[in-house]
């Protein structure tokens, strides 16, 4: 009980960047501490405890997206190309996080959960490949062009209200 409180609310906030429904969000961060206590063994403490907890909870949320059927947005594997870091990715000082965030939500599925690993969560291209089963190339190139149209979305924003 005393891990479960530790942790509860971070991986509730967590669960509502993938999951609208408040309800789901609390179903799977309930689900996937009930999956953490069961493989408990298997953690090495390698990482953090709540950076292990973190990556079941996003896995229990996008295993619920998954199991909705959403459709994905499948791009061929031959597509893919590699995309040069951006590193100068920044938006105007006037944007709020709410605004960003908005903006995230409207993203594409496969660039929106990649963009949020990314961007919100930190993870780099070799952990978000294996978080969504996709090769680090796909990675790099749902981020990037998730980052592009998130800078359109957002410089619409500003240019639309008249800023």
């Amino acid at each position: 009980m005393a891990l479960y409180g530790q942790y509860c609310n971070g991986m509730f906030i967590i669960a509502q960047r993938y999951l609208k429904d408040t309800a789901a969000a609390e179903d799977a961060m309930q689900e996937a501490f009930v999956k953490a206590f069961q493989k408990l063994s298997q953690f090495k403490g390698d990482v953090t405890f709540g950076a292990w907890l973190k990556r079941i909870v996003i896995n229990t949320c996008l295993d619920v997206i998954k199991a909705r059927k959403m459709e994905l947005q499948s791009l061929n594997e031959e597509v893919f190309t590699l995309t040069e870091v951006d590193n100068d990715w920044s938006v105007e000082d006037e944007t709020t996080v709410s605004e960003v965030l908005k903006a995230i939500e409207e993203l594409p599925e496969n660039y929106r959960i990649a963009t949020k690993l990314f961007l919100l969560e930190g993870y780099d291209h070799q952990e978000i490949s294996e978080i969504m089963n996709v090769s680090e190339n796909a990675s790099r190139t749902y981020v990037h062009r998730g980052k592009l149209k998130l800078k359109e979305k957002l410089k619409h924003l500003r240019y639309g209200t008249g800023y």
